[in-house]
C-alpha cells in the first residue's frame, strides 16, 4: 500500500487559525529505525505573532524560538517544566513567529512501542464506545505525544516537508466542519486578556471520532 501523501509547504504558509483548524484529522508520522509511529491529530493550539502575549515569541527572537521566525513547515521543538518536550508546526512565512502546537493524537501505527515509551501495560484498550478516545492517556497530551513517539530536540528544526525526513504529517480524509470545536487555550494562567481567552483551541469533538479511525485502530 503505498503511503499517504504528506502535506506541501504551502498547507503551513497559510494563517495559523486555518492551518490549526485543518491539522485535526491528519496524521502525524515518526519514522524510527524503519518503522512508522502515528497518530491523528485531534488537539491543536494556535499562537500567532509577537502581539499574542501567550506566544514564545512575544518578548522577541531567543536561540530558544528562533524556528518560529523561520520557514513555515518546520518543527518547533521545545522543553518545558525541566522535563518535558512539545513539538509544534511552524506556519505562515519567515519573519513571522507563529506555530501550532500539537496538544493530542489517537495512536494509529506502532502503539506497542507508543505504550513501552510511556511505561504502561502492553494491554488492549477498553471497547471504544460513544464518546470515549481511543487508547486513553497514552497520547492525550504534549508531552505525552512527544515521548511516545521519541520526539526531543533532535527534531527542533526539522523540516517536515523534505522527501527525507522522518517527521512528518500526513494528509488525512477531510473531516466535517461540525466535528471540530473551538476554545480557549490550555494553562494559561498568568497570561493577560485578551489572550488567556482567545478561542485558538482547536478539537475534535469525542463523538465525532470517524468510522475509519476507529476501524484502523480496532
Amino acid at each position: 500500500m503505498a503511503p499517504p501523501p504528506r502535506l506541501p509547504r504551502a498547507f503551513f504558509r497559510r494563517p495559523t487559525l486555518i492551518v490549526a483548524r485543518e491539522l485535526i484529522g491528519q496524521r502525524l508520522v515518526r519514522i524510527d529505525r524503519g518503522r512508522s509511529l502515528s497518530g491523528w491529530i485531534v488537539e491543536a493550539e494556535a499562537y500567532i505573532g509577537q502581539e499574542d502575549l501567550a506566544c514564545h515569541a512575544h518578548a522577541g527572537r531567543t536561540e530558544r524560538n528562533r524556528v518560529m521566525w523561520g520557514e513555515a513547515g518546520h518543527a518547533y521543538v521545545y522543553f518545558t517544566y525541566g522535563m518535558h518536550w512539545c513539538l509544534n508546526v511552524v506556519t505562515e512565512g519567515p519573519g513571522r513567529p507563529a506555530a501550532v502546537l500539537l496538544r493530542a493524537l489517537i495512536p494509529a501505527e506502532g502503539v506497542t512501542t507508543m505504550r513501552r515509551r510511556r511505561a504502561l501495560r502492553l494491554r488492549r484498550p477498553r471497547a471504544h464506545g460513544p464518546g470515549e478516545r481511543l487508547d486513553s492517556g497514552l497520547t492525550d497530551g504534549p508531552a505525552k505525544l512527544c515521548q511516545a513517539l521519541g520526539i526531543d530536540r533532535r527534531f527542533n528544526g526539522h523540516d517536515l516537508c523534505a522527501p527525507p525526513a522522518h517527521l512528518f504529517v500526513a494528509r488525512g480524509p477531510a473531516l466535517p466542519r461540525a466535528s471540530v470545536v473551538r476554545g480557549p487555550r490550555v494553562g494559561l494562567d498568568r497570561v493577560p486578556e485578551p489572550w488567556k481567552s482567545k478561542p485558538w483551541r482547536f478539537r475534535l469533538r469525542p463523538e465525532s471520532v470517524p468510522q475509519w479511525v476507529k476501524e484502523e485502530h480496532a
